[in-house]
This record gives structure tokens, C-alpha cells and sequence, in this order.
């Protein structure tokens, strides 16, 4: 019964502090990241990241990636695909040399240095969606291009990931084959291309027809993790095979009815215990004694991923709003960070007695990025309208 309790907590807590972010002219998902801080054991200590709220947050990750590929417009991916590349790419560059260079300033050791470099490369965009989504700038351009640049991201952090554990690793972790992870990863996107265009509509349309509760919504639920499963399977994060299922069923006609029907579900209970989550994993003990690499290393990795974003979309065409606009949209390292520095710790890249610092810097970028979003794609509001106006016009 723990767990029931736990719930009740953290979906009344949420919903208020939520709608008091709004009040606050702040993102809704604020309030609820900053709620997991308040009622977990940095504070309060009401409700533990147990086994439980990790697997529920982890079905709430996996349905807001679900419903940010449902909404994406795929024709603006298609189209936004050369800034993607170059948003990731500088993206990476930018924020690896940062971080490297404060390891060294710190002392932490090359290898230690490097994993950081590494670590805060990765973006995590499941944050980035939600408020994406309360702005009602999911169909622009700029949002394509975030959602594109996070699965290159993705791919080219694990791969470098590789190549340090292959080098400096100890453990299971260490000697990966990166030609087999980079086989892996052509797999994966070669399954998904072909099963999402050819099989998805194909299961959709058999499945619709059977005398059943809710055969389409159940289905799309199985596609989802289905593809998320086979995702970290192949060593990606489930939220690329996730986002992948999205993004197949949106090219069909169910695609509004799903829409529709999963997003309830995930709003009222998965999606608040995801945010919860996050928040759960601060702790201030020993932070006091890093105190000044945990300020450096927030500060420059925010203004790394930022910047680094911006230049990438920049250099493509896209005007200094929108570019802002789009780096903001990078600088979450959320769930995906958190993971590599689970995985850092494991393999002996991350030394425990700096775990803490990292883990809540991590916190503070994924805390940092909502009221930045909101700032940057406002300023760009009347250019996005522009855009919204001229690409319903072709």
C-alpha cells in the first residue's frame, strides 16, 4: 500500500503545483519537476524512488515520446533534416570541449574528464515536448528540428560513449565493439523504416476490425513498446523507438483517434510520476563540499548546449530567434544523462565521490531548460506565426 500512497501524493501535488507554475506565467512541467525535489528525500521524504514509481515513470516517458512522434509533422522533419545534423553536431562539439575543460580545471583525470565531456553531450527532449506541447508549437519547424537533432544525439553519444568505456571502461562495460554498435544502430532505424511504413498500417487496419474495448488504442499501446523494447535491444534509448511508433502511426487514420484516447491516460497518471521521478534523484549530501564545479559545470553546460544548438541551426539558414529558440530546445539532459552517469559509475568512469554533484547538475539543466523554452520561442512567436502561415499556404 506504499505505493498506492505514494501516488496519491504525487498526483495531488502535482496537478497544484502545475497549474500554480501557470499562475507564475512558468511551464507546468516546472512545478512538477521541482515537486519531486520537494516531496522526495532531498526534503520531505514522503514519497522514495522505489522500483515501482521507475517502472511507471518509465511507461510515462515512453508515452510522452509516444505522443510527441503522433504530433510531429513528418514533412517538416523531412525538410529540416540538414539543421537536425548540424544542431546535434555543434551540439555536441560545444558542450563536450566545455565540460572536458572544466574536469581538467578541477583535476578530476583525463578519462573522468572525457565521460563528462561525453555525458553532458547528450540531450533529452521528453522535457523539452511537454512544454512544446503547452505552448501549442509542436507543428513548427523549429520543433522538428529539436526532435530530429535529439535522435542524432542520441546515436552519436552512444557511439563516443563506446569508444571512451572501450578505452578507459573496467568491467562488463568496457570493450564494446563499435562496429557492432554502430551494425546495431543502422539495424534498428533499417526495422523501424520498414515496419512502421510497411506492417504498422497494415496491423492498424486487422486490429481495428476486431469485437473488442478499445482495439486501436491497445494495439498503437503494443507498437509503442514494442519499439521501445526492440530500441534497447539494439542499445538505444527506448524513447527514439517510441517516438519512432509515433511518428508510423501518425501516417495512418487512426492517427487523431489514438491521439486522442492515450493522451488522458498518460496526463492523468504515467506522464506526473515521470516528472516526479526526476526530481527524486537530488540529494544534497556533499554537494556544499563541490559546490563551485557543480556552479561551473551547470553554467557551462547550459550555455554550451544553448549556444551549440543555436550555431547549428544558424549556420542552416534559421534566423537568430528561431536559433535560440532552437538550442534552448537541447539543453535538457534529463533521463538520458542519468542513465550514462548510472552506467559511468558502474564502469568506473564516474568516481562515486562525485556522483552527487553530477547527478544534480544534470537536475538543474533539466530545471533550467522550461523557463528558458518559454522565454526563447516567445520572442520568436510573431516569426513562427509568419511561418505557420506561409507553410499553409503551399
Amino acid at each position: 500500500m506504499d505505493f498506492i500512497l505514494s501516488m496519491i501524493i504525487v498526483l495531488l501535488f502535482t496537478k497544484v503545483a502545475g497549474h500554480l507554475s501557470v499562475l507564475l506565467k512558468q511551464p507546468a512541467v516546472l512545478g512538477k519537476l521541482l515537486v519531486g525535489i520537494v516531496l522526495g528525500p532531498a526534503l520531505l521524504g514522503w514519497v522514495n524512488d522505489g522500483p515501482l514509481i521507475q517502472q511507471f515513470a518509465e511507461i510515462g516517458v515512453l508515452l510522452l515520446m509516444f505522443m510527441a512522434g503522433l504530433e510531429t509533422d513528418l514533412d517538416q522533419l523531412r525538410k529540416n533534416w540538414k539543421p537536425a545534423f548540424a544542431v546535434a553536431l555543434a551540439g555536441i562539439i560545444l558542450p563536450f570541449s566545455g565540460v572536458f575543460l572544466v574536469g581538467e580545471l578541477f583535476d578530476l583525470g583525463f578519462s573522468q574528464s572525457l565521460f563528462l565531456g561525453v555525458l553532458f553531450s547528450a540531450t533529452s527532449v521528453s522535457i523539452t515536448v511537454q512544454v512544446l506541447k503547452e505552448l501549442n508549437k509542436m507543428d513548427t519547424k523549429e520543433s522538428a528540428t529539436i526532435l530530429g537533432a535529439a535522435v542524432i544525439d542520441d546515436v552519436l553519444v552512444v557511439i563516443l560513449f563506446a569508444v571512451i568505456l572501450s578505452f578507459f571502461g573496467t568491467g562488463d562495460s568496457g570493450g564494446s565493439s563499435i562496429g557492432l554498435l554502430i551494425a546495431k544502430k543502422g539495424l534498428f532505424f533499417a526495422v523501424v523504416f520498414i515496419v512502421g511504413w510497411l506492417v504498422v498500417p497494415k496491423v492498424l487496419e486487422w486490429y481495428s476490425k476486431l469485437k473488442i474495448t478499445e482495439p486501436v488504442i491497445s494495439i498503437s499501446l503494443i507498437i509503442c513498446f514494442a519499439f521501445a523494447y526492440f530500441g534497447e535491444m539494439l542499445g538505444m534509448a527506448g524513447i527514439i523507438g517510441a517516438f519512432a511508433a509515433g511518428l508510423a502511426i501518425s501516417q495512418t487514420a487512426f492517427k487523431h483517434t489514438i491521439e486522442k484516447r492515450i493522451e488522458p491516460i498518460s496526463y492523468a497518471v504515467f506522464v506526473p510520476i515521470f516528472f516526479v521521478s526526476i526530481g527524486l534523484n537530488v540529494s544534497f549530501d556533499g554537494v556544499m563540499n563541490q559546490i563551485w564545479i557543480l556552479i561551473l559545470l551547470t553554467i557551462v553546460a547550459v550555455l554550451t548546449k544553448l549556444f551549440g544548438g543555436a550555431v547549428g541551426a544558424r549556420l542552416t539558414g534559421n534566423s537568430y530567434k528561431s536559433s535560440l529558440a532552437i538550442g534552448s530546445g537541447m539543453v535538457s539532459r534529463g533521463e538520458v544523462a542519468l542513465i550514462i552517469a548510472a552506467t559511468g559509475l558502474q564502469s568506473g568512469l564516474l568516481r562515486q565521490e562525485y556522483y552527487t554533484t553530477i547527478i544534480f547538475s544534470i537536475i538543474l539543466t533539466t530545471l533550467i531548460a522550461p523557463p528558458l523554452l518559454k522565454i526563447f520561442f516567445q520572442q520568436n512567436s510573431s516569426e513562427l506565426l509568419n511561418q505557420k502561415k506561409i507553410y499553409k499556404g503551399q
